[in-house]
């Protein structure tokens, strides 16, 4: 039984882990489009920025989406927590309040299991 749950638990974690880095990913392509690239396009002209960084970065969203629903139908997510992890994937540097909880959700995994 503890064999199962340990595989368990560690599949858990497993794709916690694949969240964490789908996070960081869009949430770093998130802060270069806004931070980097719009003002390219608005203050220097330069609207080549926004057309490189703008598919990157929603390839990177849909990713990080479709990680964040399959964690939260497959892991017994509350709909609050997957709500929260959504909205913070919108907001520039959102992902640093996200990577907090991806890490307190993988330290109390590593203690049940």
């Amino acid at each position: 039984m503890t064999d199962a749950l340990s595989e368990e638990v560690t599949d858990e974690i497993r794709r916690l882990k694949w969240m964490w880095w789908a996070a960081l990913l869009e949430g770093g392509t998130l802060i270069l489009l806004v931070c980097v690239a719009v003002p390219l396009k608005h203050l220097a002209g330069y609207p080549v920025a926004t057309s490189i960084m703008g598919p990157i970065h929603g390839i990177a969203f849909l990713l990080y989406i479709w990680l964040l629903t399959r964690s939260s139908t497959e892991g017994g997510w509350q709909g609050i927590e997957t709500f929260k992890l959504f909205i913070m994937a919108t907001i520039p540097f959102g992902v640093l309040f996200s990577e907090r909880s991806f890490r307190n959700r993988i330290e109390r995994l590593a203690l049940k299991g």
